[in-house]
C-alpha cells in the first residue's frame, strides 16, 4: 500500500510502495525457455525493469508459487475477453484488497496540492513486444490522441478537465510524466485504478502506423481499405482498444497477452514475457502460463462449472447456482465453492427513467410519490426468502455496513413493504381512475403498464420481477417485463426510449471519505435513472439535457463541493447528505444487497482467498486479489490432465 505523509505547509503527498527486500537472481520461465535459447527472446534478467515491483507474498499471508499451468474460465459473450484486462488488473496505480491505493505500473507518484501529479515510471519497463515503455507513450496519447480533433471530435475526455480548465501534461525525461490542473483533482488517481481505467498512455510505436501525423497517405489509404473503414481515425480507433483486449497485435502491460487472432469461442492468453512484477525469490509473475477463456451460453456456465470444466469462475454465477455447485463438490468434480462478500450497493435495482421520452409518463415518474409508492409496493422479504434463503439484506440502495457512511435509516427509508401507504400516495397524485381489472389510469387515460427492461442474463432478476408483478398489482400498477440484449438495453436507456430498467446498484457500496461521490450525482449516463443528464455532463453540454430537478441540481453542487475541499469531516458530511437525498428520492429502487457471490475454485489452485470481495469498481472483480499470484500446486500434472 502507499505510505502517505502529509505536510501541512507544502501540501505535498509522497507515495511509495512497500516492497519486499531485493530478490534473488530472476529465474527463467520454462514457458519462454525455448524462445530464449533460440535467440528470439532475451533472458528474463533483460526483460524485467531495472526496478521491478517486488511482491512480498509472505507479508500478505500467501505462499510462493511456481510457474506453469493453464487456467480455464468461461464468459458468455465474445466481447468479454476484456475481462482479462479487468482480472489482470495492471494499472498505473491500483487498489489492494483493503482498497488502499499503491503504485503498480508506476514506480512512485508525487502529488502536490492535490492538483499536480508527478508520475515516476520504472526504468527499463517494456511493452509485451519488448519495446520500451517510456514517457513517449504518454506524450503520444496527449498530443496525438487526446488533443486530436479527428480522433476526438467532441474534444478531450472530460476526465482531463477540472473546473473548466484542461490539464497540462509535460514530459521532463523518459521516466517522468507531470500532469497538472490549476485546481485540485481529488479523484484523478482513482480514475487510473478503476476496473475500466482512464488510459493516459498508448503504445506509440505500434499505433503510429495508423495515424495521419506519422504515416504517409498512400500507406494509410491501403490500410484503411484493407480494414474496410472510411477514415484513418476509424482505423486508429479500431486498433486502439486497450480495454477491449481484442487486438492481439496491440502491445500490452497486462500479465497475460491475447494470443488468439480470430473470433473463436476459445480464446487463449499467454504470459507477458516483460511483465513488471516478481516475487521475492526472483520468480516473474504471473505464475500461471496460460488462461483459456471459452465463450459459452450464459445459462451453461453453472452446469459447466458443476462438471469441473473451470478452474476459476464467478462471472455468470449467482446465488441460486450455489446448490448445483455444492452438488458438484460432493460428486468429486475437483473444485470448491467459496462465498465472497458482494461489494455492490444492491444486487437488484429498478431505475425509473427520469428522462423518458413520453411526456405523460415522464411527469408521473418524476413525481417522488410515484417512485416511493413503487418501492413500498415491493415485498423484499418474500423475494429474499424465495431467492436467497433469507441471507441477503432487505432494503433500498445505500452504503453497505462496512462503509463509515452506512445509515440504517437510509436502508429502510421508503423501502418497507406497505401497500396501503403506496396506494395512498398514488391516490394523492390524482391517479384514482382504474380499469375493470384494477389497473390505474394515467392522466391521459392509458392504463399504467410500467415496462421494465432487463438484460435477460440473471435468473434471480426475472424471478424477483415476477414476485413484484403480484405485489404491484395490489397498488394498481401492471408490471411488464421486457428482456433484451445488454447492449440494446443500454442504447434504449441512453436514448430515452426505455421507461425503466433493472440492473445492479452502485458498483461501490463501500465508499470511504476519499471516495469521489460523483456516481451519486447526475454525471454519468450509466446511471440508468438519468442518462440524458449524464450525457450532458460527459459531453460538456453537446448532447443530452441539463438537470432540471432541484434534487439533481443539489447533488451536482455537493459533488462539486466535495471536489473542492480537503477537510475529511466536510467530505463525510457531503457523502451523508447525498446518500440521504437518494434514499428520500428513490432514484434507484434497491431491493436486496449483500447476497453472497459464489466463486468456483479448482482444488489445485492456490493463493485464492477463502474470504474475498466481489466488486466491479473499485475492485475489478478478481483484480484486487491479484490473480497473477494464483498458482497450481502441480502445474505439470494440471496441464496434462
Amino acid at each position: 500500500m502507499f505510505r502517505i505523509f502529509y505536510c501541512c505547509l507544502s501540501l505535498l503527498i509522497f507515495m511509495q510502495p512497500v516492497q519486499a527486500a531485493s530478490p534473488a537472481a530472476p529465474e527463467e520461465s520454462s514457458f519462454w525457455a525455448m524462445e530464449v535459447s533460440s535467440g528470439n527472446l532475451p533472458p528474463v534478467s533483460e526483460r524485467l525493469p531495472l526496478d521491478p515491483l517486488i511482491v512480498d507474498l509472505e507479508a500478505k499471508g500467501r505462499s510462493f508459487g511456481q510457474q506453469g499451468g493453464t487456467l480455464r474460465t468461461l464468459v458468455s459473450r465474445s466481447k468479454d475477453v476484456r475481462q482479462m484486462v479487468v482480472y489482470g488488473y495492471a494499472r498505473l496505480v491500483g487498489y489492494d484488497s483493503d482498497y488502499n491505493l499503491y503504485p503498480d505500473i508506476l514506480r512512485a507518484v508525487e502529488v502536490e496540492e492535490g492538483r499536480k501529479f508527478t508520475l515516476r515510471l520504472r526504468r527499463g519497463h517494456k511493452w509485451s513486444d519488448g519495446h520500451p515503455f517510456t514517457s513517449a507513450d504518454f506524450e503520444y496519447y496527449w498530443k496525438h490522441v487526446a488533443l486530436n480533433d479527428e480522433l476526438n471530435p467532441s474534444g478531450p475526455s472530460h476526465n482531463l478537465i477540472v473546473d473548466g480548465a484542461l490539464a497540462e501534461m509535460s514530459f521532463p525525461d523518459a521516466h517522468t510524466v507531470v500532469i497538472e490542473w490549476p485546481t485540485p483533482n481529488p479523484g484523478f488517481l482513482q480514475l487510473l485504478a478503476q476496473a475500466s481505467p482512464f488510459y493516459i498512455y498508448r503504445p506509440a510505436h505500434y499505433l503510429k502506423q495508423f495515424h495521419a501525423d506519422f504515416t504517409d497517405k498512400t500507406t494509410l489509404r491501403k490500410a484503411i481499405k484493407k480494414a474496410r473503414v472510411r477514415t484513418w481515425a476509424a482505423l486508429h480507433n479500431d486498433r486502439d482498444n486497450m480495454h477491449k483486449f481484442d487486438n492481439p497485435a496491440l502491445p500490452t502491460l497486462q500479465p497475460w497477452m491475447n494470443a488468439t487472432n480470430n473470433n473463436s469461442t476459445r480464446q487463449l492468453f499467454v504470459r507477458n514475457p516483460y511483465y513488471h512484477r516478481i516475487d521475492a525469490r526472483g520468480v516473474q509473475l504471473p505464475y500461471i502460463d496460460v488462461v483459456n477463456m471459452t465463450v459459452v451460453g450464459g445459462g451453461l456456465i453453472a452446469a459447466k462449472a458443476n462438471a469441473g470444466e473451470v478452474d476459476l469462475q464467478a462471472r455468470g454465477l449467482d446465488f441460486p447456482d450455489i446448490s448445483i455447485l455444492k452438488k458438484g463438490e460432493v460428486d468429486g468434480a475437483g473444485y470448491k465453492t467459496l462465498l465472497w462478500a458482494n461489494g455492490a450497493a444492491n444486487q437488484i435495482t429498478i431505475y425509473p427513467n427520469l428522462n423518458f421520452a413520453d411526456p405523460v409518463w415522464r411527469e408521473v415518474i418524476r413525481d417522488v410519490r410515484f417512485r416511493r409508492a413503487l418501492s413500498m409496493g415491493i415485498d423484499r422479504r418474500m423475494i429474499n426468502r424465495a431467492l436467497y434463503f433469507g441471507l441477503a439484506t432487505e432494503g433500498g440502495m445505500t452504503a453497505l455496513p462496512d462503509s463509515p457512511f452506512h445509515d440504517t435509516a437510509n436502508l429502510y427509508r421508503w423501502s418497507v413493504y406497505y401497500p396501503a401507504k403506496a396506494n395512498a400516495l398514488l391516490n394523492e397524485m390524482g391517479l384514482t381512475e382504474r380499469t375493470a381489472d384494477g389497473t390505474r389510469l394515467l392522466p391521459d387515460g392509458r392504463p399504467m403498464e410500467f415496462v421494465i427492461e432487463t438484460a435477460g442474463e440473471r435468473k434471480e432478476v426475472e424471478n424477483a420481477l415476477a414476485i413484484i408483478t403480484d405485489t404491484w398489482r395490489e397498488i394498481g400498477i401492471k408490471l411488464v417485463m421486457r428482456p433484451l440484449d445488454r447492449d440494446i438495453l443500454r442504447n434504449r436507456v441512453y436514448s430515452g426510449v426505455s421507461m425503466a430498467a433493472v440492473w445492479f446498484g452502485w458498483d461501490n457500496g463501500l465508499p470511504q471519505h476519499y471516495t469521489p461521490p460523483e456516481y451519486l450525482a447526475p454525471k454519468h449516463q450509466e446511471f440508468f435513472a438519468w442518462p440524458k443528464w449524464g450525457q450532458y455532463y460527459q459531453t460538456s453540454g453537446e448532447v443530452g439535457e441539463p438537470p432540471d430537478m432541484p434534487e439533481a441540481e443539489r447533488l451536482m453542487q455537493l459533488s462539486y463541493d466535495w471536489d473542492h475541499t480537503t477537510d475529511v469531516k466536510e467530505r463525510g458530511a457531503i457523502w451523508r447528505e447525498m446518500l440521504r437525498i437518494h434514499a428520500e428520492n428513490q432514484f434507484g429502487i434497491g431491493i436486496l444487497s449483500q447476497a453472497p457471490q459464489p466463486v468456483v475454485v479448482s482444488e489445485k489452485l492456490r493463493n485464492v482467498p477463502e474470504k474475498g470481495k466481489w466488486a466491479w469498481d473499485p475492485g475489478a472483480h478478481f483484480g484486487i486479489h491479484r490473480i497473477d499470484e494464483f498458482f497450481y500446486e502441480d502445474p505439470f500434472q494440471q496441464i496434462t490432465q
